[in-house]
């Protein structure tokens, strides 16, 4: 498991230097340091937010809209990929920056953490957004091969060829670095779905194969964001103004936009549903799962599993191939935690049924209980659902832990962002982080 995860280090260092190399071509691409060196390991994301946790405060504030380019990213943290799987958690992160600034002070950064979570509860209680927009992709994918002048509008706009300044630009740097700035992810889905007038499944869809921070309910209502869906007729349009002044010049798409974003509407109302309850661990002996959901489960275990398995649903996110810098960052964060856990017998293995992989680990560990972290909407929960009544036939228990962030956060998701973001400091009191 070691060799796999340094190949996959090695791959994923190999393809961003790709990166550097043939951005450094492209017009506007600014050659400064601070370029970060992605590594899926929990030691590489810890020392991520070591160095950014200084700026956490008035600098990230007043800087942070700010795109200075792939190599120039000391105004943001670029911790996502890391949180995201959970090998930092976000509870790591908000103490690390509370034990550096006061509250107030660090406002700004802690609400864009706050948010990752915000979308990870309204998806968690409108599972229906996420079947939809599943259902979506494989509509945009039937009407390619119908529509031959959109097809060649999406191959285009993925490929980084549709003559527009700033997006073909991100589109190549998604692909090669498996990152992009918040705000030129929201001018991105802006100009797909407004200008290019591209199906916004297919965007999203672009962005989770990519991605390797892609989580499919920041990527998936993010998008709906954009698109007037997730916040009902309000939507966010591109402007070349806004972009050459947060781009610093880099990039001038004028006379390129569409001047009007009109929302887009659904038929289907997502109706809310009940947080699932989450298992409690009893004293048996069990088999502990990692999965790309979380790299520190261990952290939550009271005592050592028997045995550890990692298994990977990174092609789930799409119908269509995962972009080889997403898919090694993934097997790296699951190969991290493994190794760093320890068990007497751990692997790693992708599989599509993972009731297979998971009776043969447990029947080798000799026990009944599985250990999992607790599965939010997407394709790890989807894949942990179709094993489940296999694993019941076989007499085996499936337990998923959550976390108590996620069990302090979650409820007050239950409409627009305010809700949750009045209800902060209430959740740091929970964490034992007020004050």
């Amino acid at each position: 498991m070691g060799e796999d995860l340094d190949r996959g280090q090695i791959l994923l260092g190999e393809m961003q230097a790709r990166l550097m190399s043939d951005q450094r071509t492209l017009p506007g691409f600014a050659e400064q340091s601070e370029h970060p060196a992605f590594v899926p390991s929990r030691a590489s994301g810890l020392s991520r937010l070591d160095r950014f946790v200084a700026r956490a405060g008035r600098h990230y504030a007043s800087n942070r809209n700010y795109d200075y380019g792939p190599e120039k990213r000391g105004n943001v943290s670029c911790l996502s990929p890391w949180v995201r799987h959970r090998l930092v958690t976000e509870e790591d992160v908000l103490r690390a920056v509370l034990a550096r600034h006061a509250p107030s002070t660090a406002e700004k950064f802690i609400q864009e953490v706050f948010w990752r979570t915000y979308f990870k509860g309204w998806l968690e209680q409108r599972p229906s957004v996420w079947t939809a927009y599943q259902n979506g992709v494989a509509q945009g994918l039937r009407a390619l091969e119908k529509d031959r002048v959109m097809a060649i509008d999406y191959e285009g706009a993925i490929e980084g060829r549709s003559g527009i300044d700033g997006f073909d630009q991100w589109a190549r740097e998604l692909v090669a670095t498996g990152y992009l700035h918040n705000h030129a992810r929201m001018w991105f889905a802006s100009i797909w779905i407004f200008t290019l007038r591209l199906p916004w499944e297919l965007g999203a869809d672009f962005f989770l194969r990519h991605l390797i921070d892609g989580d499919p309910a920041s990527n998936t209502l993010s998008w709906r964001w954009v698109a007037g869906l997730h916040t009902k007729g309000k939507t966010y349009q591109a402007r070349a103004s806004n972009i050459a002044k947060y781009t610093e010049g880099r990039f001038r798409p004028e006379h390129q936009l569409s001047g009007s974003a009109e929302p887009l509407i659904e038929e289907i109302e997502h109706s809310r549903q009940p947080i699932p309850i989450a298992d409690v661990l009893d004293k048996n002996d069990f088999l502990l799962l990692v999965t790309e959901e979380d790299g520190s489960i261990d952290a939550q275990l009271p005592r050592a599993p028997a045995a550890v398995l990692g298994l990977l649903a990174t092609k789930a996110r799409s119908p269509l191939l995962i972009g080889a810098v997403a898919q090694a960052f993934a097997d790296g964060a699951v190969n991290d935690a493994v190794d760093r856990i320890g068990a007497p017998s751990r692997m790693v293995r992708s599989a599509e049924d993972w009731s297979i992989s998971i009776l043969d680990a447990a029947k080798a560990a000799g026990v009944s209980t599985v250990v999992t972290s607790y599965a939010p909407v997407g394709p790890v929960a989807s894949r942990l659902k179709a094993a489940a009544p296999v694993l019941r036939d076989a007499q085996i228990t499936l337990k998923q832990v959550r976390r108590s962030y996620d069990d302090l956060a979650w409820p007050h998701a239950t409409k627009g962002f305010f809700a949750l973001k009045q209800k902060i400091p209430q959740v740091l009191q929970g964490l034992g982080l007020a004050g």
